[in-house]
C-alpha cells in the first residue's frame, strides 16, 4: 500500500504539469516543421498485465508529415543533467505505442497508408534556471515495428 505525501503529489503534480506543457509545446513545434495534427492524446485499452488489470495505451500526437503518419512520443524534462529525455522511450513503451498505433490504423482502414514512429525530445527549464534554454528535437523513425518483433529460436535448437 502506497501512502501519498503532500510532498509527493506536489512533485507528481509539478511532473504532469511539466508534461503537458511539453505536448502542447510539441503540437506547435510540428506544425510549424509542416506537420498536421489529427489527434492529440489517443488512448485505449491494449490488454491486460500478468495481473489481470487492463492497459491502456496511448499516444501523444497522431499528425501526417506529408502522406507519412506519425505516431508521436512526446517526452518532456526539466533537464538533460542525468539522461535525455528519449531514453524513457523504452522497449515496453515502444510496444505499447505500436500495439495503439496498429488499433487507430485498423480503426481508420489506413493499414496501407505508409506510418513511421517518431519521438519529440523537449529540455524545458524551470523559469528561475536563467542560463538554460528550450531544446526540442524531432526523432524522426526512432523505431520500427521490425525492432518489436519477438524473436523465436530456430526449429532446429538440437543438432
Amino acid at each position: 500500500m502506497r501512502v501519498n505525501s503532500k510532498r509527493s503529489l506536489q512533485s507528481e503534480t509539478a511532473a504532469h504539469l511539466l508534461g503537458q506543457r511539453g505536448e502542447q509545446l510539441a503540437a506547435a513545434y510540428l506544425e510549424q516543421q509542416g506537420y498536421r495534427i489529427v489527434a492529440a492524446n489517443f488512448s485505449l485499452p491494449v490488454g491486460r498485465n500478468l495481473r489481470g488489470a487492463i492497459v491502456n495505451a496511448e499516444i501523444d500526437l497522431v499528425a501526417y508529415e506529408g502522406a507519412t503518419l506519425c505516431f508521436v512520443e512526446v517526452k518532456t524534462r526539466a533537464s538533460d543533467w542525468f539522461a535525455p529525455p528519449q531514453v524513457n522511450v523504452d522497449l515496453r513503451k515502444q510496444r505499447q505505442i505500436a500495439r495503439a498505433a496498429r488499433a487507430y490504423r485498423r480503426m481508420l482502414d489506413l493499414e496501407t497508408a505508409p506510418y513511421r514512429y517518431d519521438v519529440v525530445s523537449i529540455i524545458l527549464p524551470a523559469a528561475a534556471d536563467t542560463g538554460a534554454k528550450l531544446q526540442i528535437e524531432i526523432l524522426r523513425g526512432f523505431w520500427t515495428e521490425a525492432k518489436l518483433r519477438k524473436r523465436h529460436w530456430s526449429d532446429r535448437y538440437w543438432d
